[in-house]
């Protein structure tokens, strides 16, 4: 299968390098994990996944170690450049060849590599703090590694790309440039730093988004080193690209520079359970949300119980988890819910201390008699005080009493199978939901959404979203629930209207029978179809593509 048009040069060899790289972050490792399979069947190239070494005294589950892989040049690299890396295959679709990279030697020489970086660069890394500093010896050492296995092993007969994902790894990508300008770069920010730091520090992105400087903006929020060396590899690499049109328009305004490509986030439907196992997933799913909620509730709920999900990182206001209980609690006080019973669950991860005990008592023995003290969160927290959600959930008054016909759960933990409450994973309780809900504020793409539609669960999301203007713009109108995925207008001035339309399609989806549900499940599903890799994939290779040409002419100059 191939995805290169006429004229298109193909990469012999492609590094991706991420911080995410088997390490079970956010977003991009889903990018990443996700997109492999694909681009080896799509791309020809001889792929190989960069990351940084952080299990050296622990097995990583994500990384099947190979040390038959390249033994000799992971010697010499480590006499020679005194970096020390093991070779192996993430275990992901595809099996993809990695190289995990201990970048701890770098730190000695850290205040030699930033002064070369702005010698060369101009990248200030002056005010660098917190995990600036991390960040940039994986990313020096990840150069190193690769510019020796070039060196080694492949050699100026190949064509090679090296594409490094978000300002984490601006700093390699940049040195590859200088040290091997053959090498074509690659650059992707999945989201500006300086645009997700104004809005996690409240101020409006959107409404005054015309009068926003990058540089004045890092400087008054303490940002000056990340939007440094995330601007100038912007400036300097072969090809940059961002991951979709809104994020697009982000990086002219405040990177002084306009992405090349835009090289959207597919998905690959493997994850999604077959037709013949879904709908006991789907049952098994359920089952398991209902008895712990039932048990934290006092309550027998069973199978006629609308369960609406939100989910993802803990950004309060950027993902929209504050709007979403805002419409809850408008669904709730408008009586539009009177009659049904409606579970909404808020999968989100927080600061956890432990799993509740009385919760897991009361599991054991099955007993559903009373609701529990405080009965809307599954785990205790540290700062249950200061905690948002907890916060929101008791100023708004949900006591989750047995007569409450709209209550909320709270599962603040990372669902990995091994929680100790639900002890699965977030893909095997998000098929049990009936409708999910992400009305971002700041969201360059939106992976939440596509994968609540790729399992058959409605959604609803935001047109600042990257994902959401795609639903609008493959519509041809405003994403509604009808089609699968319903697009709430957002801005910085419309929080009733936005939080009065999320109450109206979660009303909408409650009025509905059974029949008209299902369609708008085969609608969502037959949406998310149309963002599966295979289709988003051709936008990398025409990033390869011109990475190439640039860096060859460069070369001839």
């Amino acid at each position: 299968m191939s995805n290169f048009a006429a004229g298109m040069i193909r990469p012999d060899y492609i590094f991706s390098v991420s911080w995410e790289v088997c390490n079970k972050v956010g977003g991009i490792y889903t990018v990443l994990s996700t997109q492999a399979k694909t681009l080896m069947e799509s791309g020809g190239a001889t792929l190989v996944y960069v990351g940084p070494d952080l299990w050296k005294d622990s097995e990583n589950p994500l990384f099947i170690e190979d040390a038959t892989l390249y033994q000799d040049w992971v010697r010499s690299l480590g006499e020679t450049d005194h970096i020390a890396v093991r070779m192996g295959r993430w275990n992901i679709p595809g099996k993809p060849m990695v190289m995990l990279v201990d970048f701890s030697y770098c730190h000695e020489n850290r205040d030699w590599i930033y002064t070369r970086a702005w010698d060369l660069f101009k990248v200030d890394s002056l005010h660098a703090y917190g995990d600036y500093d991390e960040a940039s010896m994986f990313s020096f050492a990840a150069a190193l590694a690769v510019r020796s296995f070039y060196n080694y092993a492949i050699g100026p007969d190949f064509k090679v790309v090296y594409h490094a994902h978000e300002w984490m790894t601006g700093l390699g990508a940049l040195m590859i440039k200088h040290f091997i300008p053959q090498i074509a770069t690659v650059f992707t920010t999945h989201a500006t730093s300086i645009g997700r730091s104004i809005c996690g520090n409240g101020k409006q992105l959107y409404r005054y988004f015309e009068g926003y400087h990058g540089d004045q903006m890092a400087q008054e929020l303490n940002m000056e080193s990340k939007h440094s060396i995330e601007k100038q590899t912007a400036h300097n690499v072969d090809c940059f690209t961002t991951v979709s049109d809104i994020t697009a328009r982000e990086c002219t305004q405040l990177l002084e520079i306009t992405p090349h490509v835009i090289t959207k986030n597919g998905f690959e439907n493997g994850f999604v359970p077959s037709k013949r196992d879904f709908a006991a997933r789907r049952a098994d799913a359920r089952r398991t949300i209902l008895e712990v909620a039932n048990t934290l509730f006092g309550t027998t709920w069973g199978d006629e119980t609308q369960i609406i999900g939100i989910g993802g990182r803990c950004e309060f206001h950027n993902k929209g988890i504050d709007l979403f209980l805002d419409s809850l609690r408008n669904l709730r006080d408008s009586g539009m819910a009177d009659g049904h019973h409606v579970l909404a669950l808020v999968n989100v991860p927080a600061w956890v201390r432990e799993p509740r005990k009385d919760l897991l008592e009361a599991l054991k023995t099955g007993s559903c008699g009373k609701p529990l003290n405080s009965p809307f969160i599954t785990h205790w927290l540290h700062n249950m005080t200061e905690d948002s959600i907890v916060s929101t959930l008791i100023c708004n008054g949900w006591g989750n009493t047995p007569s409450d016909d709209v209550k909320v759960m709270f599962v603040p933990c990372y669902l990995d199978s091994k929680d100790g409450i639900f002890n699965k994973t977030y893909y095997d309780l998000l098929i049990g939901q009936d409708l999910a809900v992400y009305p971002s504020y700041y969201e360059p793409w939106g992976y939440t959404p596509l994968e609540s539609a790729a399992f058959h669960v409605p959604t609803v999301t935001s047109d600042l979203a990257g994902f959401g203007l795609w639903v609008n713009s493959e519509m041809g109108h405003c994403g509604e629930l009808s089609d699968g995925v319903a697009v709430v207008h957002r801005d910085d001035c419309n929080w009733n209207e936005a939080s009065d339309r999320i109450r109206d399609i979660m009303a909408g989806w409650l009025s509905m029978d059974e029949t008209s549900r299902d369609k708008v499940r085969d609608a969502a599903a037959g949406l998310a179809s149309k963002a599966l890799w295979k289709h988003f994939i051709k936008s990398y290779l025409e990033a390869y593509d011109m990475a190439l040409k640039t860096a060859s002419a460069k070369m001839l100059q």
